[in-house]
């Protein structure tokens, strides 16, 4: 069963539109938190670009049988990653598979008494998880799903917004429909749909219906699935934003009622002044420059038949540093500007010979960790450079892990590889703890010791996307 994304992305459109205390305080009643601990941003908004992670959960709790098990926590089965761009002009929505096979992180999660427990992760091997594992699964909570977010793309997750399936039912109705258009009939007896070619107005049982389906589609995949998702929810923009929705009270009431009892956040936007700050300047993204994508996967290579897929080692880094440099995937948005200098470069670099790292294979290169040690120590005079062997998984983007008093070297290592700043991820303070090996974990964006990684980005040709304000007909 599929993750419904539709009610975030709904909020995201009416919260700046809702007011009065009375209201603000049914609404703050709706909204269910969870606390994630240092997973994500401390604070609500700040410059820069924004990423916030949206997770469709197939949760069945309080929905009685209708679905399946009432009890069931629900998987990570539907998962955008929405990156909103510094100048808040333009929006890139990616869509990661479910089925894609990748190790899972080790997870603290808070419990009920208010401890800590960690989950331990899942190595990559040939029992490796799927994505979606990485919520609800031996306890793992939405910090869980923002880690390995993390850990696949190498961007920083600010905050996440969940929803279960029944959102879709309840928003639809709410904006009076959504109007999709097929260009071909789509029957699906095992989810019930049976609409014509042409265009149709989707709400209730029947919206459920559509973005489910797969045995409908021509390939009956779940990456069809995902494009005919993407399709509804730029439909669903749309009307959420249209005149006739937004500037009726009672229709803008009951979108916002609806969308709260619906979605699930962390701690630190678990209010609607919260939330209303986050997306003020959020809404104001015209649909015509919202775009939906799919990160780039293929087939995975260690299986006959085809049942998942591997994030793709070539375009999908090009699609990330595209991310990560903040360049809109859209052809109408205006063009970015070189951003500020990182805090994370800033500052005083150590000595190449007071350098200790050590160098981890997740680039899919054959040597390349024993290949990037041998350059650092002999051409660049890196004191204590280390072979690691192989990542634990496949990264789409290098990553150097550090201490906090390991800050001078890290900025040594990233001169030495020019790395981004977005690939330095500091850790919390050891607490007295020494700290571990700073670790550099080469990733897809890797191609050669030597070669700078921070490379000017070029969206991968080919690219599936979506525009939002696109009626094209689908199916």
């Amino acid at each position: 069963m599929l993750l419904w994304a539709a009610g975030a992305l709904g909020l995201l459109m009416v919260l700046t539109g809702v007011g009065g205390f009375l209201l603000y305080e049914r609404l703050n009643g709706n909204i269910t938190t969870v606390d994630i601990g240092d997973a994500g941003s401390r604070s609500v908004t700040h410059d820069g670009p924004m990423n916030l992670l949206i997770i469709g959960t197939d949760s069945r709790q309080g929905l009685g049988h209708a679905y399946g098990d009432p009890d069931s926590l629900g998987h990570a089965d539907t998962t955008i990653l929405l990156h909103v761009a510094a100048d808040r002009e333009s929006a890139t929505a990616v869509s990661i598979p479910r089925d894609i096979v990748t190790a899972i992180p080790d997870c603290p999660t808070r419990q009920k008494d208010g401890s800590i427990k960690v989950i331990p992760g899942i190595p990559q091997g040939l029992t490796a998880p799927k994505f979606n594992a990485s919520l609800g699964q031996g306890g793992r909570d939405p910090g869980c799903t923002m880690r390995l977010v993390e850990q696949m793309t190498g961007l920083h997750v600010d905050h996440f917004m969940m929803v279960n399936f029944e959102a879709v039912k309840t928003l639809s109705t709410a904006v009076g429909g959504v109007e999709v258009c097929l260009a071909r009939p789509l029957v699906d007896p095992k989810s019930h749909l049976d609409l014509s070619a042409g265009p149709h107005v989707l709400k209730g049982e029947q919206a459920l219906e559509f973005v489910r389906t797969r045995h409908a589609l021509r390939d009956q995949s779940d990456l069809d699935r995902i494009k005919l998702q993407q399709n509804f929810l730029g439909a669903m923009i749309r009307k959420v934003k249209s005149e006739g929705t937004l500037t009726n009270p009672a229709k803008l009431f009951t979108l916002a009622d609806a969308a709260t009892k619906a979605l699930t956040v962390d701690k630190a936007i678990g209010s609607v002044a919260k939330l209303s700050s986050l997306v003020r300047d959020i809404a104001a993204v015209d649909a015509k420059h919202i775009t939906f994508t799919t990160l780039p996967v293929v087939d995975n290579p260690n299986e006959k038949v085809h049942a998942t897929v591997v994030v793709d080692r070539t375009r999908a880094p090009q699609l990330l540093a595209a991310l990560r440099d903040d360049i809109p995937l859209t052809g109408t948005a205006k063009p970015r500007h070189k951003p500020a200098p990182d805090p994370r470069l800033a500052g005083p670099k150590a000595a190449p010979s007071q350098v200790s790292v050590t160098v981890l294979n997740g680039s899919g290169i054959n040597g390349a960790a024993r290949g990037t040690v041998v350059w650092l120590r002999d051409s660049k005079g890196v004191g204590d450079p280390v072979i690691g062997g192989n990542a634990p998984a496949p990264l789409a983007s290098t990553s150097l892990r550090y201490a906090p008093d390991q800050a001078d070297q890290a900025r040594t290592v990233a001169a030495l590889m020019g790395l981004p700043a977005s690939a330095l991820h500091p850790a919390a303070d050891p607490g007295g703890t020494p700290p571990g090996p700073m670790t550099l974990t080469l990733g897809g964006d890797f191609t050669a010791a030597g070669t700078p990684i921070d490379a000017p980005p070029a969206v991968p040709q080919g690219l599936q996307k979506t525009e939002a304000d696109s009626t094209a007909c689908v199916g």
